[in-house]
């Protein structure tokens, strides 16, 4: 991927290094890509029901204790300067002229997300933002939150790697930002509580297919635009939706496969819905929640 030389964005507030407080590792509203993996991975580890851990991570359990949101930087935050962060910050602002354009086509004005880099914990509006939840969207305060260092984990742990897998991660939370925008998130929501949890966990795995078939849809027209995707880069990214695939993931760490509990959609799910994104480049074609 020739990212180098192209646009940063500046909707990009690098908060590493600044510290954040304590508090609950995520709060209610606020699920990422990596959420899941983190949960699975800690269930092998620690013997825990994977669903128990789903449900702490994203508020749906009581430990019992409070949200304590603290920040220590003062004024606004630098645009980073290392590789990872302005690769991070490129990506960004080629989601944003994709979903501008697409915005403006429909007659409507995009709102472009901020993307928070962060090590460790930062504060949300959706809580306290903990790196050992992977990256998240908050449609409480319509920013992404990522910790760099989740990418190791990615390809150590999944054999995801490259820098297309990557942009795919970022582009994944922005779809997120997109169905925030239009409603969609809000009525997915609006079902928690008013239907079982098998039916809520269906409408999760649908919101989730959108999302990757948005980013599959800002590949399309990156690539239109900017030519910069190389052979085996669209390759790249779909290993890594393969890679956060429930099926994939629960294999891998409790060595069984349990559908019910699954809340992202399968790896060929994942893949395959990227891959109608990037090949129309076409919302209406992402429309999971009318797809058998």
């Amino acid at each position: 991927m020739r990212w180098r030389g192209e646009r940063e964005s500046s909707n990009v507030e690098d908060r590493r290094g600044a510290g954040g407080g304590r508090g609950l590792s995520i709060g209610r509203g606020g699920i990422g890509i990596g959420t899941i993996v983190i949960a699975f991975l800690a269930a092998w580890l620690f013997g825990i029901n994977p669903m128990t851990v789903l449900s702490l991570l994203t508020g749906g359990g009581d430990l019992g204790v409070g949200t304590t949101q603290t920040e220590t930087r003062t004024g606004p935050a630098p645009a980073p300067q290392d590789e990872g962060g302005r690769f991070a910050s490129v990506v960004l602002a080629s989601t944003e002229d994709t979903w501008q354009k697409i915005f403006q086509q429909a007659g409507a004005q995009y709102q472009a997300p901020t993307l928070v880099l962060f090590s460790g914990r930062t504060p949300s509006a959706c809580g306290m933002g903990d790196a050992a939840a992977g990256p998240f969207y908050c449609p409480g305060d319509g920013r992404l939150y990522v910790d760099l260092s989740f990418f190791q984990v990615l390809h150590q742990r999944f054999g995801a790697a490259g820098d297309t897998a990557q942009a795919y991660v970022i582009a994944h939370e922005v779809g997120h930002h997109v169905q925030n925008l239009i409603g969609t998130m809000d009525k997915v929501q609006a079902m928690r509580g008013r239907t079982s949890q098998a039916q809520y966990n269906q409408l999760s795995i649908r919101l989730e297919l959108q999302a990757d078939c948005f980013a599959g849809i800002w590949a399309h027209h990156s690539q239109q635009s900017r030519q910069w995707l190389e052979p085996g880069d669209i390759e790249e990214a779909m290993k890594a939706a393969a890679a956060v695939g429930d099926d994939n993931i629960q294999r891998q760490t409790q060595g069984t496969v349990v559908p019910d509990a699954f809340t992202h959609g399968t790896s060929q799910q994942r893949m395959q819905w990227f891959r109608k994104g990037y090949e129309t480049g076409s919302v209406q074609a992402c429309d999971t929640f009318a797809a058998r």
